[in-house]
């Protein structure tokens, strides 16, 4: 079984626009689909992706609810797994978080590089309080986006401050916890309650490094992504067998762990 934890998708209209514009920001990455939920099934059934977690922002207030009812949309297929956004100036943030839950989405995106804020900001913190009290799941973009100018919106000490705000809800940190940012990692995050995905890693992330991680936070908060469209599930599992970690910790970073977590 394969579940990737770590996936983009947008309605086909939009994927039109915002792919070749994403792609653009991002030094003209490759894409891998089109980013759409046609596009994204095939290469799911072609690369041996038996679930996929869609990942969804809210880049401005008003977006918010249309962002999210795209992604309610989504929970009649049983092979993906959307989760909604919302964005820190939205009134009805709360709100919102509270409707998501009753449709029986299971986490939230949070980019704070595309969404305007940093992770620590104390204005995010009722956000963070009303995640922790419905039980959400929560993504965050973690570490540099390679679309965005300094400063890092999102550092691995911003995430070990805010983390004790989310009680017993789950906090995933995206890109082993902080792109290009692993010796922080390293010594903010490795052995406290994030998980952390393994998104974007082929061809970026130097293998010392994600075994170095991986060995000091454990295999079992560890959870596969691809970041889809941006790279392919071969290509990451790729980068996951030249880790040539112990079989037992392959199994929980490429299913086991997201089963437990989405309870599933």
């Amino acid at each position: 079984m394969l579940i990737d934890f770590h996936t983009h998708i947008f309605p086909d209209n939009i994927a039109v626009k915002a792919l070749p514009r994403l792609q653009q920001y991002s030094g003209g990455i490759c894409p891998c689909g089109e980013a759409t939920v046609s596009s994204q099934l095939k290469v799911m059934a072609r690369q041996g992706v038996d679930k996929a977690v869609l990942l969804s922002i809210a880049t401005n207030p008003k977006q918010q609810r249309n962002v999210n009812d795209f992604a309610i949309s989504l929970l009649k297929d049983e092979s993906l797994i959307p989760f909604g956004s919302v964005h820190p100036d939205s009134e009805d943030a709360l709100t919102e978080l509270e409707r998501l839950k009753s449709f029986g989405i299971k986490g939230v995106k949070l980019h704070p590089d595309y969404q305007g804020f940093f992770a620590d900001e104390e204005r995010m913190i009722p956000i963070y309080k009303k995640i922790a009290e419905l039980g959400l799941i929560t993504v965050f973009h973690a570490g540099v986006d390679i679309g965005f100018p300094e400063p890092v919106h999102c550092t691995p000490s911003m995430l070990k401050r805010i983390l004790p705000l989310f009680g017993d809800a789950p906090v995933v940190a995206a890109h082993l916890g902080g792109y290009l940012l692993y010796d922080d990692v390293v010594k903010q995050l490795c052995g406290t309650d994030i998980y952390l995905d393994t998104s974007f890693s082929y061809g970026t992330v130097p293998p010392m490094y994600a075994k170095r991680i991986i060995e000091k936070h454990g295999a079992d908060r560890v959870l596969f992504g691809t970041d889809m469209p941006w790279s392919s599930p071969e290509n990451e599992l790729s980068f996951i067998d030249s880790l040539q970690l112990e079989e037992s910790e392959k199994q929980k970073i490429l299913y086991k762990n997201a089963v437990s977590l989405l309870k599933l």
